[in-house]
């Protein structure tokens, strides 16, 4: 797994599904679905219908990243 650019991180829309948010912290698509299952995802994410969402604005505070969102 390949994780992502600075670059590539501070072009994130303002939220995200859980794969990549996973991505941006070098973790896998099964490891995100565990941690987020046993509430342990190191940023909040959201439950919607079927799918998980994540707000960009924690995950780039939790990467030491700017950001305005």
């Amino acid at each position: 797994m390949v994780g992502m650019s600075r670059a590539e991180l501070l072009e994130l829309p303002v939220v995200i599904d859980l794969v990549t948010a996973a991505r941006a912290l070098g973790i896998g698509r099964t490891r995100a679905f565990e941690l987020v299952r046993r509430g342990e995802f190191p940023v909040p994410a959201i439950r919607v219908g079927s799918t998980w969402r994540v707000p960009t604005a924690p995950l780039l505070r939790l990467l030491d990243l700017p950001g305005d969102r």
